[in-house]
Formats: structure tokens, C-alpha cells, sequence
């Protein structure tokens, strides 16, 4: 009798008291990491599920940036939305307008009464999220630069002593790549933004008006100038003799370089993590190159990469634990290990520190590229970013148009005309919906 009555109470008991895991709040964190950096984003959500038991971040992958971006949108209309979503800079002006939808991080960490100091944050990753009177309203997460990534081997074979500096000395050490028998001397990839968006800041030349877009709805682009112009015509002649071999638009060009066709590659520096693991030759990264006809020396590089939206519609409760999430995830040892991990830059000055303090760039030459190109100069309104609206259809405009100069069917400046043309129609129509 008296062993029926414990096990009765101690079933009671039981159903009154929640397990750990039944007892924490699920924050849904839907992102656009897939393979390897999947791994790793999973690595950071159950680190810090370890670190207490209230809250669960559940990392959920739900496909390309435009698809995350898209499906978030959707489930917010839906009353379905995720806590946290990844958004790529590009989208900061198509969230910006989702009106209601979105809780300001700076906001967010005020009302959890959670620590939060943007001094501590890069001024170059910090400033393409904010706001014109400066709050930040998405967190930083994986922040990159292109920078020109070289075959060491190649190099020492062709005669190149050093990696080149300007766009002529790219040219040329092409010329010794392809003599000594090298299918290609360079190639790129993400090429609107390497070559348009990051060519232009770092020659401090306007995208658009209004400061890239920053200053107003009205803005219309301005990118189709002489620089580029002779840019873009300079590569497509390249192209002729193959120093120059398009790939295409993305990261589908990294092959090229990993087996060795081509000996320079200029892209994301947050391919570190996959051409450390590919490559079977010693590699470095230099800084981007550029024109001293058009400018004397570089003035600074832009971030791509994405944020963390937080969105509204959850329970009070919920948002405290996002804002522990978000001070975890900005901690100098976890972005360290990101930054060390991927290449993506680290978001806050504190985590540089440490990687220098733990002798990351002593072992690693070169990696701390991506840093310097960003702090090289104070932005100015040509440098800072941009904000445009529908820039991710504007991007698929220019990525078309830059095409017909690859294979010919349009001059570099018959095609960067048409791609302003047609990209200021969409800026008109996104200037009209969110007026």
C-alpha cells in the first residue's frame, strides 16, 4: 500500500514538474548557411544552449539568402514568423519597409535590459545597418569583403614576385600565369558586387545618389561612369586571350581556382574555411586592386554578408532570451572562432584583439585582409554601403547585363547604361510602394 502511494505521488509530482527541455522557450532562428557554415551556425546555437536551460535556439535552414529572406516575409503575414532571421545586406531596405514587422536590435537590448555598446562594434560592418539618426537595427553576424585570393605555387612558377596591386599589374601578372601554363589568370565571382558595388567604394565613386540610397527613397543609380566603364571593357578585352575566364555569378568560379586553372581569384574573404580545406597548393590574400588613374590610393572596401533580424509578434518573455542569444553570439571568444572558422570578419573590435592575442594571423598570413580593407579610411558617402530598394532584382539586372559583356552581345557601356535604365524603373516602383 505504502509503495503504491510514493509511486501515485511520485507520478503526480511528475506531471506538475516540466523536464528541462519541456521547460525551455524554443527561439527559432531561420537562417541561410547551408553545408559546412550549416555545421557552424548548429555549433553556436548548442553552445549557448548549454550555457543556461530557460531558452533553445533552434537554427533552421531554409535556403539561399532570397529564399530566407522571401520565406520570412511570408510567415510574418502568416503570423508564423520566426523569432531571428538571416538577411543579406542587400535586403536591409526591403526589411527596413516591412512596416510593423521588424524590432530594432538596439531596441530590442534596451527593453531586455541587456548590455549592449555599438563602440565596441567595426564602424565599417555597424554602419551599413544603421538607421540615418544611427540605430542599429539588425545584428551582425557574417560580414565578409572581397579581397584577391592567389596561388603562391603559381606565382613562384610564373616569376611574380609579389601579388599585384593595381588592375595593370593584374593584367600583367595574368600574361606570366598564362605563359607558364595556366588555363586563366583570373577570374571572380558574386561580380555585382565585386566589381560594381566594391569597385566603386574603393575607388569612392557613387553607386547612386542620396549616398548610395541611404539618404532618401529617391535616389537613382549612377554606377554606369567612365571608371567603370573602362573597367568592365578592360576585362572583356582580358577576356580574349584568357586572362580573364567568367565563371559565374555566385561562388560557381571557386573550382577554377581550386584545381588550379586560374592562378587569381577575386571573391568573398569568408571563402578561407573552403579553399583551406580544397586546396592542395599555398595560397595567400592580398587586397583588392585598383586604378591609380582614377584614384591615388583605395579608400576602403564594403561588407557583404548578412544580419540577424529580430521579429515581432512572440510573447514578451521570448525576447529576453534573444537578447542573451544576440550577447552570446557578439562575445569575443564565439566571434573569434566564427571569424578564425570562416573568414567572415570578427563583428566587434574585441574579438580582432583576441585573434591577434592568439596568434590566429601570425599563423595565417594574410587573414586579417579583410579587416584592413574595411578600416583603411574613415567611409565617406560613397564607401559607406549602400540601400537600395529592390536591389536583390536589381543585382540579377546587372548580373544579366555584365553577362552580355562576357560573351559579347553589348559593350561595357552599352550594358552599364542599360543596367542603370532598367534597375532606376525598380527603384521608382519600390519609391512608390513605400511612400
Amino acid at each position: 500500500m505504502l509503495k503504491k502511494l510514493v509511486l501515485t505521488t511520485l507520478a503526480a509530482v511528475a506531471l506538475v514538474m516540466p523536464s528541462r527541455v519541456d521547460a525551455a522557450t524554443e527561439i527559432q532562428w531561420w537562417h541561410a548557411m547551408g553545408g559546412v557554415l550549416g555545421e557552424r551556425v548548429d555549433k553556436i546555437a548548442a553552445d549557448f544552449n548549454k550555457t543556461q536551460s530557460e531558452y533553445k535556439v533552434v537554427p533552421v535552414y531554409k535556403g539561399n539568402y532570397t529564399e530566407t529572406m522571401t520565406a520570412a516575409i511570408a510567415a510574418f503575414r502568416a503570423k508564423k514568423q520566426p523569432h531571428i532571421v538571416q538577411v543579406f545586406e542587400v535586403g536591409t531596405a526591403t526589411m527596413m519597409a516591412a512596416k510593423g514587422a521588424v524590432y530594432p536590435i538596439e531596441q530590442l537590448m534596451r527593453d531586455a535590459g541587456e548590455p549592449f555598446d555599438k563602440s565596441k562594434y567595426l564602424s565599417a560592418v555597424i554602419s551599413y545597418y544603421q538607421t540615418t539618426d544611427g540605430q542599429l537595427l539588425s545584428m551582425p553576424f557574417n560580414s565578409s569583403t572581397p579581397v584577391l585570393w592567389y596561388n603562391k605555387d603559381a606565382f613562384k612558377k610564373a616569376g611574380i614576385a609579389n601579388p599585384p596591386k593595381t588592375w595593370p599589374e593584374v593584367a600583367e601578372a595574368s600574361r606570366k600565369l598564362r605563359a607558364a601554363g595556366y588555363e586563366c589568370g583570373f577570374s571572380f565571382g558574386w561580380q555585382s558586387w565585386v566589381m560594381i558595388e566594391n569597385f566603386s567604394a574603393w575607388h569612392n565613386l557613387p553607386i547612386g545618389t542620396k549616398e548610395n540610397g541611404f539618404a532618401g527613397l529617391d535616389t537613382e543609380l549612377t554606377f554606369n561612369n567612365d571608371a567603370v566603364k573602362m573597367s568592365l571593357a578592360n576585362v572583356a578585352e582580358w577576356g580574349k586571350d584568357k586572362l580573364f575566364v567568367y565563371g559565374g555569378r555566385r561562388g560557381d568560379s571557386l573550382p577554377m581556382f581550386i584545381n588550379q586553372k586560374c592562378g587569381m581569384w577575386l571573391n568573398s574573404s569568408a571563402y578561407y574555411g573552403s579553399i583551406k580545406k580544397q586546396a592542395k597548393f599555398a595560397f595567400d590574400q592580398a587586397m583588392l586592386p585598383y586604378y591609380p588613374s582614377v584614384i591615388k590610393s583605395p579608400q576602403n572596401s564594403i561588407i557583404g554578408g548578412a544580419t540577424l533580424w529580430v521579429l515581432r509578434g512572440h510573447p514578451k518573455d521570448h525576447y529576453k532570451g534573444v537578447a542573451k542569444f544576440m550577447s552570446y553570439l557578439s562575445s569575443p571568444e564565439v566571434q573569434a572562432w566564427w571569424h578564425q572558422e570562416t573568414g567572415y570578419v570578427p563583428i566587434t573590435t574585441a574579438a580582432y584583439e583576441l585573434s591577434k592575442k592568439q596568434g590566429f594571423y601570425e599563423k595565417n598570413p594574410g587573414t586579417d585582409t579583410a579587416i584592413k580593407q574595411l578600416s583603411l579610411n574613415p567611409p565617406t558617402p560613397n564607401s559607406r554601403g549602400l540601400r537600395f530598394g529592390n536591389f536583390v532584382q536589381i543585382r540579377d539586372i546587372i548580373n544579366e547585363e555584365m553577362e552580355n559583356i562576357w560573351s559579347g552581345k553589348k559593350t561595357a557601356a552599352q550594358a552599364m547604361d542599360d543596367a542603370v535604365r532598367r534597375g532606376n524603373v525598380l527603384l521608382r516602383k519600390f519609391e512608390k510602394a513605400n511612400r
